[in-house]
């Protein structure tokens, strides 16, 4: 599929408009529209609370598609079935069923369709092929103009908005706030998570203005009550139609457990919001069985090895958080590598109280900030005391479990892996491989 990775990555062709993505469904006959869907869009817990939609929707008993990005290792993790990856062969001949279609509209439009619109298209193909009953649809960048928008889903999740994409979403919260509004269509159901008063203003005039029905984290639904617990934690939810107590969520973070509240209410609101809660038993089902690589995701003990994700300010402080209320760590070594792009310096403010020493490195993204550049960042944050620096990734593991097996005897010490999805999903297959 060499095709498709020429065409990557979709950042560096963002272009404000849906006319690419709108003409390839039209020419597929418009699968987007032979079933029901949930659309999400927001800065952070985007791909972790699709998945806990996708689990709860499956426990009651209809087949879900699940569309998110970016992925972790492998490409056809984005596009799911019934909880399972689309096999290698199946992604390779759909790409090869819709290429002609994309060269059609690379030619019509004379402007080359992006890598995340020709997945866009795959995966709303392949569940209309499936078929499934219901598609959960992540956004990969914003919302208004996202390849995804065309699905124009009657029940809607807009997670906590912050700063992040500033080069193509806006540079206020207000801004990107705006795009992420995008999503909410006539008539649509809105789950809206907590967030800042700028963010929420905006949120709430677009369902204003579209007639949108709103529920809202904290009045309508959200968490009542919360304990760590092995391997997860426990929560109470207050649904849109009932309270849910009792119910195991194998996560970590009080930010899991409100984007589950979310999840809960996305899926009452699928099912009609009636005066009935669902199922209780159904629900903890369910949410026992969701799982999200890469998010505070434990991969080795002997020392403690964990992945995280967090590419933004916002991000990483939910991180910190959950690391101390997850976790006894108390000699913590922390690997980092991170996008060019992204707001590292703060990233790293963040992180600093919760780590002993970083290693910093490279991830193997053709955004990746030098090492040199990180290196620089990570010394004034921390002071060059604690900072080391490897070129590469492989390396940089190795030196953190050695720096943490120095520690050992005293118990408490880990390795935190985090700054980026690529440097996850890098360090997950590193990590396996081994």
């Amino acid at each position: 599929m060499k095709g498709l990775a020429d065409r990557y990555p979709a950042e560096d062709h963002v272009q404000p408009d849906l006319a690419r993505i709108r003409l390839l469904t039209e020419l597929l006959g418009d699968p987007q529209r032979a079933y029901p869907a949930v659309h999400l869009a927001g800065t952070n817990g985007k791909t972790s609370t699709a998945r806990m939609v996708d689990a709860l929707l499956h426990a009651f008993g209809l087949r879900t598609g699940r569309f998110t990005s970016p992925h972790l290792q492998h490409v056809n993790e984005r596009i799911v079935l019934d909880g399972q990856p689309l096999p290698e062969e199946r992604f390779s001949a759909l790409y090869d069923e819709v290429l002609p279609y994309v060269e059609l509209v690379d030619e019509r439009l004379g402007s080359r369709m992006t890598f995340f619109e020709v997945l866009t298209g795959m995966a709303f193909a392949a569940f209309a092929d499936a078929p499934v009953d219901v598609a959960v649809v992540e956004t990969g960048l914003g919302g208004t103009w996202d390849a995804t928008n065309v699905v124009e889903a009657a029940t809607a999740v807009v997670l906590p908005v912050g700063l992040d994409h500033t080069k193509y979403l806006g540079t206020t919260l207000a801004e990107i706030a705006g795009e992420k509004a995008g999503i909410i269509h006539p008539g649509a159901t809105v789950v809206l998570a907590a967030q800042q008063p700028e963010a929420a203003e905006v949120l709430l005039r677009r369902c204003a203005e579209v007639g949108a029905t709103v529920a809202r984290e904290g009045l309508e639904f959200g968490v009542v009550d919360r304990r760590t617990a092995v391997g997860g934690q426990m929560i109470s939810l207050q649904g849109l139609a009932g309270r849910y107590d009792e119910v195991f969520l194998p996560l970590h973070g009080a930010h899991q457990a409100t984007n589950a509240a979310a999840a809960l209410a996305a899926v009452e609101a699928f099912f009609g919001a009636g005066e009935q809660p669902l199922d209780v038993d159904v629900v903890r089902q369910g949410f026992a069985a969701v799982t999200s690589p890469g998010r505070l995701e434990v991969v080795r003990t002997s020392p403690t090895v964990v992945l995280d994700a967090a590419h933004n300010p916002h991000g990483m402080a939910a991180t910190v958080e959950a690391l101390t209320d997850a976790f006894s760590f108390t000699h913590l070594v922390a690997v980092v590598a991170c996008l060019a792009d992204k707001d590292v310096r703060t990233m790293l403010e963040v992180l600093e109280p919760a780590v002993a020493s970083l290693v910093v490195t490279e991830n193997g993204s053709p955004r990746a900030m030098d090492v040199d550049a990180l290196r620089e960042i990570a010394e004034e944050v921390f002071g060059e005391d604690r900072v080391q620096v490897e070129d590469r990734l492989d390396d940089a593991l190795d030196t953190a479990i050695a720096l943490v097996d120095q520690e050992s005897e005293f118990g408490g010490v880990g390795v935190l892996v985090t700054g980026s999805v690529v440097t996850v999903g890098a360090a997950r297959t590193l990590l396996n491989a081994r």
